[in-house]
């Protein structure tokens, strides 16, 4: 009796919690404060729960089970519209297309921009592990894997079981574009990627040789895009209070004995990841952009995407920010901001799969400092990237991808796994910003950045929704 009444209490204290963030919301208090208010907030009651209850005790479980019903319910939303909003992203990048002679420039730029930087940044992470001496995973020991962390690897490694790099790849096509379109396979994004890719390239043909229709296909995308938009504007309404559901039961559930155990390894992946942070503001300058300027109006993006943990789910605020912020062409922005949820993922898809690789390879004998090794890791880490799903977890899937490639145990990572959430906000920055970076890149490279609204410091995106 008294467990349920304590449960109740924490229950109410949550409700109450969420019942202010209502009323500060409707207050007009800014999405960005909301979003970081309820980050602090949830962490530390859920800290409070943890450091009460203790992480794995049945007043924690439960009290949890009944929040995530309002984290878990924000996440499957976001989760449901993903495949919608990439397919109608993507190919209204098309029908927005004023220049067709500039698609291969634009297609070829962010494509470079995001698989090179992914190349660095995995050279990031293994320097990373060597500078920490991280490489054989001693840090480790004495550690061990929990039961929900096993099944994560289990279930993924079910997916990839007997699956070679080249039928990966294939895997990629999309062969019942319903089916991907609800997220039925683990490559489902990148299936609808490609699928999307080649419906506008067939609208391109159709509007040289039967431009009305292709007018009345324009039209209906169009009508699309807005409908998919205004549900997700609705979606993301709800974010400030998923995330504090969210980091709640991460600050709850995590333990502090095992983040202070595996305390180096976090370390070490965000020296990587500030690492490819001042890879991106080198780019910046080496284009004639002043970082701080730039910083300032992505910063609403980042923060989100560090918070919610998902690359897909920033993907509306992604694009504002870069057409009505930085200047980009809006089919540019289309093709950056959808390209860059499933392909050449920084932090996701190149810092961590080199990290994990690099600390697992000694431990069967591997010379990590060869370089054989690290040409051969990078090239599969980059390769990786491809079809790397823009949503909290992907990196486990890409990164089982390039060890099994490389056929390297998964153990240790089976014990990294339970840390993962605290460097998986950092990721997931990392990816959006590189994003949004491709798109200004593609848009130099194609001179039509509007410099104008890019050095303009009054158009900050509105922070409210």
């Amino acid at each position: 009796m008294t467990q349920n009444i304590t449960i109740v209490i924490l229950l109410v204290i949550a409700a109450i919690i969420l019942g202010i963030t209502v009323y500060l919301h409707r207050k007009g208090f800014s999405f960005t404060k909301l979003v970081f208010g309820s980050l602090v907030v949830g962490i530390v009651f859920g800290l409070v729960i943890q450091l009460l209850y203790g992480n794995d005790s049945a007043i924690t479980t439960k009290t949890i089970d009944w929040l995530n019903i309002v984290g878990s319910g924000y996440v499957a939303l976001l989760q449901t519209l993903i495949t919608p909003l990439i397919a109608v992203s993507l190919i209204g990048a098309f029908t927005r297309l004023s220049d067709v002679a500039n698609l291969r420039k634009i297609g070829v730029t962010v494509l470079a921009t995001l698989l090179l930087t992914t190349a660095v940044a995995a050279l990031f992470g293994v320097l990373s592990v060597f500078a920490f001496h991280l490489q054989g995973a001693h840090f480790a020991s004495g550690t061990s894997a929990d039961a929900a962390s096993l099944a994560v690897i289990k279930q993924h490694q079910s997916v990839l079981k007997g699956v070679t790099l080249p039928q990966q790849i294939i895997s990629f096509f999309p062969t019942n574009i319903f089916a991907d379109l609800a997220g039925t396979r683990a490559t489902s994004t990148i299936a609808v990627v490609i699928f999307s890719v080649v419906t506008g390239i067939a609208y391109l043909g159709l509007r040289k040789t039967e431009p009305e229709i292709a007018q009345q296909v324009a039209k209906g995308i169009n009508v699309l895009d807005r409908l998919v938009h205004g549900i997700i504007k609705l979606v993301l309404a709800l974010t400030p209070y998923g995330i504090f559901a969210l980091i709640t039961k991460a600050a709850a559930t995590d333990s502090i004995k095992s983040i202070a155990q595996l305390g180096i390894f976090i370390v070490a992946a965000y020296v990587a990841l500030i690492a490819v942070l001042l890879m991106h503001t080198v780019i910046l300058l080496a284009n004639h952009v002043n970082p701080v300027r730039y910083y300032k109006k992505v910063w609403p993006a980042l923060i989100f995407a560090f918070t919610s943990r998902t690359s897909a789910g920033t993907l509306p605020l992604n694009l504002k920010i870069q057409t009505e912020s930085l200047g980009i062409d809006t089919a540019i922005a289309n093709f950056a901001g959808s390209f860059g949820l499933t392909i050449g993922q920084n932090g996701c898809a190149g810092v961590y799969p080199a990290m994990v690789a690099t600390i697992i390879a000694p431990t069967v004998g591997i010379h990590v400092f060869s370089a054989s090794f690290l040409f051969s890791l990078i090239a599969i880490v980059t390769l990786s990237s491809f079809g790397s799903a823009g949503v909290g977890g992907g990196a486990t899937f890409t990164t089982l991808m390039v060890l099994g490639t490389l056929n390297l145990p998964v153990a240790v990572m089976a014990v990294v796994i339970a840390i993962d959430p605290i460097i998986d906000m950092a990721r997931t920055a990392i990816n959006v910003n590189d994003s949004i970076l491709a798109g200004l890149v593609a848009a130099k490279a194609t001179n039509t950045l509007d410099t104008k609204v890019l050095n303009d410091d009054s158009n900050l995106v509105a922070n409210t929704l």
